[in-house]
């Protein structure tokens, strides 16, 4: 996840990368699992909520770690953070960790000369994974801003997942509505990353297309032969 060419990074990075993303994405569940126990969970339900509250920050202390490593194998120094920014903003809020996506679109337009169909459908699996995580992410991050504040159209976790479709898909009824400024930003990072999903599941699948049918004409035969 990163501006740089993966070609240009080191070999021990890239082998961490690989060797993590798999470990990594198992972990980015585990954390959501129990940020979504601690939102939803009553709060006289201590028990269930302290476990929850402690299996978050174990986790958000394996991407510290795994951030610490890629730091250091990396060879840029403190250059990393400016690099790779999307690690650093994911590492600052957990729940947006879904936008590995860019990492396979860019594989997808790095290969735009050669294009390989299993590749465009992987992107838009994965575009339409990221939109359920993020979307679920974005409402449960609603949801705890939101329940509690007076006046708010967002009262129970039902209405934060409507609210959560109705901005990914940019419909925007306009009968939920987060009003506080924290529910505010979650709004505006899901719009932004909306667009980004929709545009790359759009653009994916009219390449694909466009090979398909590119494919057809070369298998017809020439015409007044």
């Amino acid at each position: 996840m990163s501006d740089r060419p993966a070609d240009s990074a080191p070999p021990s990075f890239r082998r961490w990368e690989q060797r993590t993303e798999v470990p990594l994405l198992v972990v980015s569940l585990v954390f959501l699992l129990g940020y979504a126990v601690r939102v939803l969970v009553p709060d006289d339900a201590g028990v269930w909520r302290d476990l929850a509250l402690a299996l978050v920050c174990a986790t958000w202390l394996l991407f510290v770690g795994d951030y610490a490593v890629r730091l250091r194998l990396s060879g840029l120094g403190l250059r990393f953070v400016r690099v790779h920014w999307l690690d650093t903003v994911v590492l600052l809020l957990p729940l947006l960790r879904p936008l590995r996506l860019i990492r396979v679109y860019t594989a997808v337009q790095r290969h735009r000369q050669q294009p390989r169909l299993s590749l465009y459908a992987r992107v838009m699996a994965y575009a339409g994974a990221s939109a359920l995580l993020l979307g679920f992410s974005a409402a449960l991050a609603v949801y705890h801003q939101e329940r509690a504040a007076p006046g708010a159209s967002i009262r129970t976790f039902g209405d934060a997942v409507w609210w959560a479709c109705e901005t990914l898909t940019t419909v925007g009824y306009g009968d939920a509505v987060p009003i506080t400024p924290s529910g505010r930003f979650v709004a505006s990072g899901l719009m932004a990353c909306g667009l980004a999903l929709l545009g790359a599941v759009t653009g994916s699948f009219s390449s694909w297309m466009l090979q398909v049918f590119r494919r057809e004409d070369e298998k017809r035969p020439p015409e007044g032969g």
